[in-house]
């Protein structure tokens, strides 16, 4: 879309950001330097605009922003996935006619909104986000390239008050909302993400107030959806717990220790959808590997690789996690593939998703 990006240049939209720098965030202002604002909106990476309730748009050069989060030794995931928000409007497939609905406001900054808009008219688009900032800032950026299509700001799982031919989300979500299917016309499509995984989903409203689709042969991963003005508090306490304590339990795991969140997408992925809710961490130090992971429901594992030695693996809590995620790698190795990308999705008036592939099929709600 670079003849598009012209039309709604990316700079205009970020003029500051997040940036992590000698173990802390700094806000980072592009107009003060033009060159490297330039050259970090049209890279093809992630821009932090938010962390907890701190925009960079509103903070001052020596702030600090707290963010809840699980790893208190170095920043959280990239939150927002600008690189992608093509991808998801692609696998929409948006024809000259459709009315789209925009969830998250082109990724929280405006610019996948004025893409929308550009490309398909501004009466055609709307445009939400649970930040009231966001969708202001948006709707005034917008106007500035004379663009003017509806922005509310509003809960994306909430009632939707208008029905749409497209839904396409900037935001992941974990089952799909039923308002979505609701606000969704008979016939309409919708493209969205799976909450911590790499999984786009794309599908067609049935006549039962469902929908059929699959699991692109693609990935994005996106920011879950929140109804607040920031996420539940991570877990902090309990990684602290996982890295520092003997475990209930030891054993050797069968495989390297590995950065899941990092090079590992569909790996990670199959994760969640055996076991949603872990939470990871990983760190290198020399040639010593440690990948932690946590659950809500007390749940710890740490394994420890020392070169190319097997790991040490000591786990805590009702369930062994990193027994999971060996089960996960087994398949892979037994199958030569996982059965994620590819497969059918068929999703229930209430949002439940159902994946399957072949013999194997799960159930997300």
């Amino acid at each position: 879309m670079a003849n598009e990006g012209l039309a709604a240049p990316r700079h205009q939209f970020v003029p500051a950001w997040w940036q992590w720098s000698g173990g802390h965030w700094e806000v980072q202002y592009g107009p003060a330097d033009e060159a490297a604002w330039l050259d970090a909106a049209y890279r093809d990476r992630t821009l932090v605009t938010k962390i907890g309730t701190l925009h960079a748009d509103q903070a001052k050069a020596h702030d600090e922003p707290r963010r809840m989060t699980s790893r208190p030794d170095g920043p959280p995931p990239p939150p927002r996935c600008r690189a992608w928000s093509c991808r998801c409007t692609r696998h929409a497939r948006i024809g000259d006619k459709h009315t789209i609905l925009d969830v998250g406001t082109g990724t929280g900054t405006g610019y996948g909104t004025a893409l929308l808009c550009h490309l398909f008219g501004d009466e055609q688009v709307t445009s939400i986000d649970v930040d009231d900032y966001v969708t202001s800032v948006a709707a005034w950026r917008l106007a500035e390239l004379d663009h003017s299509p509806r922005i509310a700001p509003m809960v994306a799982t909430g009632e939707i008050p208008w029905t749409f031919d497209r839904i396409v989300a900037m935001v992941s979500v974990r089952p799909i909302p039923a308002s979505w299917l609701t606000a969704l016309n008979p016939g309409g499509r919708l493209t969205t993400t799976i909450s911590n995984t790499s999984l786009i989903v794309s599908a067609v409203k049935t006549d039962d107030g469902g929908a059929v689709g699959v699991v692109e042969r693609d990935w994005a991963m996106f920011m879950k959806t929140r109804t607040g003005a920031d996420y539940p508090p991570g877990l902090a306490g309990l990684m602290e717990t996982a890295r520092t304590a003997d475990g209930e339990h030891f054993s050797i795991g069968r495989f390297p220790v590995i950065d899941i969140e990092e090079n590992a997408w569909e790996l990670r992925s199959m994760l969640e959808v055996m076991a949603p809710g872990i939470e990871h961490n990983y760190r290198e130090t020399g040639d010593a590997r440690i990948a932690l992971m946590v659950h809500e429901d007390g749940s710890w594992a740490r394994a420890e690789q020392i070169g190319r030695e097997l790991p040490a693996v000591h786990h805590g809590g009702p369930r062994r996690l990193w027994d999971v995620l060996d089960e996960a790698r087994d398949y892979w190795l037994q199958n030569g593939m996982l059965p994620l990308y590819g497969a059918n999705v068929r999703i229930t008036p209430d949002g439940t998703i159902q994946l399957q592939r072949g013999r194997w099929k799960v159930t997300i709600s």
